[in-house]
């Protein structure tokens, strides 16, 4: 019996209309209490010429219908709840529901940036004692949790190592980003003013240091390293690459979006990194998705320590002891956003590291890695594996053992839906032709994993059976495949009558 069969088998499925087109005349979801205040009119209270006379097209609906739409919609999405979502380089894990909890408490939940720190003691402390746990596991000297995603805390790093450029009267304009970094490093280099100029992986998937030898002038402030890099490679050769760039003027930024493959294990600090942003929705728990919520935290060496973004915690030497923002850092790159950070993520990933504790934390990188290990020994082989240096948290294969029978990566995404899968990520990193990046994260049990790896075969006898139902999935959603290109250059936002 196919796997098909037993596990993504058809179930009640409601079709459902836009809000708009439920809507009935007069319907209202809420009733609120007659006002026991002097009315005031509406124009006194807005601003002239902000006020709609009228919403035309605005939905009414009742309560049942509310609740009724939006939780039949939900029943259209996949979630960690239902199963594996093995997207590589975006570690989509089961988050622990104690630092669900945790974040819901009334002082944590209800807490306000500009409340007086007399006041948000506990907020204040629950951020340095995060702030303490990064650095030791990091290795590294100082740290912010101000950024609020991974593309804005790798923007912070880089204006932070341009500041420190800046400082000693450099004018280096170029940022190094190997071939095999996350895509969002070469858009922050730019953003912060670099030249960016592309570093080439060698054979193993690594840096190649001859490659680098030559492209290290003194123009360069700096290389953006992803470790493990993007086909979940450790890059071997990290400590003579550290030293090559040092011992030239630049410094090396490390991108820990895949810190899961690293925490317990490595400390970037001792590799020679002199800044590292954390993915705290990733590997510290936090469920994300859909823009958000994230953390990207950002730990320096001492050397980039005076230019962190303003405001610093600081505890008071008095006998009180008590923590502060401190806003006076003649260097710091200034503020880089209105407050310091999403305080929720923050409280999850403390939760998350306390309950693991340092044994546990060692034990998230060593199952991340075993799991990649193993879907790549049991699927190298049946689909091509390009790179056939070790891998850590996740394994990229490519769909050319596939090719010949007319079915590309997407093909096979597309029908891992109707097996119950979230596909995997597809077509990146760029330096592998049809790519299939698997990360099966470290919260996953052998049973998924067996059961996606015999998914994965099944599929790949569809291949050479019967192709078209490849080209056509998936069949067992609420809707067949969209037309990818159009969608993305002609999307439809607004809902017409």
């Amino acid at each position: 019996m196919s796997l098909l069969d037993t596990r993504a088998a058809e179930h009640l499925c409601f079709n459902e209309p836009l809000i708009f087109e439920i809507s009935g005349g007069g319907r209202q979801g809420f009733a609120l209490p007659a006002i026991d205040v002097p009315e005031r009119p509406l124009a006194e209270m807005v601003p002239g010429g902000r006020l709609r006379e009228t919403l035309e097209g605005f939905p009414e609906v009742s309560e049942v219908q509310v609740m009724r739409h939006y939780t039949r919609l939900s029943t259209w999405n996949y979630n960690i709840e239902a199963g594996m979502y093995p997207l590589g380089s975006c570690t989509m894990k089961y988050n622990p529901r104690v630092n669900e909890q945790m974040a819901r408490l009334k002082g944590f939940a209800t807490a306000h940036p500009l409340q007086e720190e007399e006041v948000s003691q506990g907020c204040l402390e629950v951020i340095d004692e995060l702030q303490k746990a990064l650095l030791v596991i990091t290795g590294l000297q100082a740290v912010t949790l101000h950024p609020v995603a991974g593309a804005h805390g790798e923007l912070t790093a880089i204006l932070m190592i341009c500041a420190y450029h800046q400082s000693n009267g450099s004018a280096r304009k170029v940022m190094l980003v190997p071939d095999s970094a996350h895509g969002t490093n070469p858009a922050s280099a730019a953003y912060a003013g670099y030249e960016v100029v592309t570093l080439r992986s060698n054979e193993r998937g690594c840096v190649d240091l001859q490659e680098l030898d030559r492209l290290m002038t003194d123009m360069v402030a700096g290389v953006m390293l992803t470790i493990p890099n993007t086909l979940g490679i450790f890059e071997e050769n990290i400590r003579e690459v550290s030293r090559l760039v040092h011992d030239r003027g630049g410094l090396i930024y490390m991108d820990g979006a895949n810190m899961n493959a690293l925490v317990g294990l490595v400390r970037p600090g001792e590799m020679g990194v002199d800044a590292l942003h954390l993915n705290l929705h990733k590997t510290f728990s936090t469920p994300h998705g859909g823009g958000g919520p994230g953390g990207g935290a950002v730990a320096v060496s001492k050397t980039l320590q005076p230019f962190l973004p303003v405001p610093v915690l600081e505890r008071s030497a008095e006998a009180d002891g008590r923590l502060a923002w401190r806003e006076d850092m003649p260097q710091s790159i200034g503020r880089i956003r209105a407050f310091q950070g999403n305080f929720g993520v923050i409280v999850r990933a403390l939760s998350y590291i306390l309950s693991c504790g340092a044994p546990g934390m060692r034990e998230i990188a060593e199952a991340a890695i075993v799991h990649a290990n193993y879907l790549r020994k049991r699927l190298e082989g049946t689909f091509h594996l390009p790179f056939a240096a070790p891998h850590m948290h996740e394994v990229v294969l490519s769909d050319r053992n596939q090719a010949s029978c007319g079915v590309n990566n997407i093909d096979i995404a597309k029908r891992l839906i109707d097996f119950g899968f979230h596909p995997p990520t597809v077509s990146f990193p760029l330096i592998v032709p049809g790519a299939l990046m698997i990360e099966p994260t470290e919260s996953e049990n052998r049973e998924e994993l067996d059961q996606f790896v015999q998914a994965m075969l099944e599929i790949d006898a569809e291949c050479r059976q019967k192709p078209e139902v490849l080209k056509s999935a998936p069949h067992r959603t609420r809707r067949s495949r969209f037309d990818e290109a159009t969608a993305a250059r002609k999307p439809e936002l607004r809902w017409a009558p």
